[in-house]
């Protein structure tokens, strides 16, 4: 019984704020007010593309995917942050904790992934604007997106196993916010070289790559760009990238200083990774569609229209 109870806990016991006990409840309010942002802002977004017959374009059915993403991100970690914080529940089920692990790296994953679609979009439409519409055909944007949705599943549905697979016979209390997957291994009395090789194999095969493809799709453009007579032409070819930048640097930059952070940082106090955990995977989501609604003018002149409708009738 007791080691059948090892390799199926019930439950782990989520820490919150280490050391900001006393501000749970003045920290829950930003993040409540993020989240509502990040669901509305990305509601609006789906909302305006599916009923917009003029945004039914390959950027935006990415822009479509990115925001979907986005609300399952959010919505796998703040609810629980803000329950923690604010009712105290820092119990998490077993299964509860794999499935928050699950969606927390699949999003991830499928995020940068869709960033790097949008960054072929982006070059096909500059460096081939006559050829756009019959390369990036709706069967080609089905298949990316399905592509996209196949690999970051395959490559994280491991996780799950890995962790599944391991003993908890010593404390379950993971000091955080919410369940990842090195940290909850980590728990484990069991040797985790495994889980630690395959947690650092996956965003090298998937991210960094994702990273490097983006760079060099951006290359090309930029050339294709200067290499462009009119200025103007050239200021319209770079605007139409704007967006997509802004959005690039607010999902790779974060990620690239928690990572250095948690490898060099080791005079930080622990609360103050923990939030920054906390505020990367929440801010990006609520950014995103306030980003593409300012520098998008198709996406601008929709929302306005929806509103001014409403406010009419």
């Amino acid at each position: 019984m007791y080691n059948l109870s090892c390799y199926n806990p019930s439950s782990f016991t989520l820490v919150g704020i280490p050391g900001l006990e006393k501000f749970h409840m003045w920290i829950g309010i930003p993040f409540c007010v993020i989240y509502v942002v990040a669901v509305l802002g990305n509601g609006i977004l789906l909302y305006l593309i599916a009923v917009e017959h003029s945004l039914h374009e390959p950027m935006f059915f990415f822009l479509c995917m990115l925001a979907t993403t986005d609300v399952i991100l959010s919505t796998a970690t703040v609810p629980k942050l803000l329950s923690n914080l604010w009712l105290g529940s820092q119990e998490i089920t077993f299964s509860g904790c794999l499935t928050q692990v699950f969606f927390l790296h699949f999003s991830f994953v499928v995020d940068s992934a869709i960033l790097l679609a949008m960054a072929f979009d982006r070059y096909v439409a500059i460096c081939f604007p006559l050829r756009y519409s019959t390369i990036l055909t709706p069967q080609v944007v089905i298949k990316l997106m399905v592509s996209i949705t196949v690999r970051s599943f395959s490559v994280i549905l491991p996780d799950v196993f890995l962790i599944k697979r391991l003993p908890f016979c010593r404390a379950r209390i993971i000091p955080h916010t919410y369940c990842e997957h090195i940290g909850v291994a980590r728990l484990s009395s069991a040797d985790i070289s495994i889980n630690i090789w395959y947690g650092f194999a996956v965003p090298v095969m998937t991210v960094l790559s994702d990273v490097i493809f983006i760079a060099v799709s951006y290359t090309f453009i930029l050339r294709a760009v200067f290499q462009l007579s009119s200025q103007s032409a050239r200021q319209k070819a770079l605007s139409t990238c704007g967006s997509h930048v802004c959005v690039i640097l607010m999902f790779y930059t974060p990620a690239a200083f928690s990572i250095l952070a948690h490898r060099f940082g080791h005079s930080v106090p622990r609360s103050v990774l923990i939030l920054f955990a906390n505020l990367y995977v929440a801010i990006p989501p609520a950014l995103n569609p306030i980003v593409y609604g300012v520098k998008t003018k198709q996406i601008q002149d929709k929302f306005i229209l929806l509103f001014s409708l409403k406010k009419l009738q």
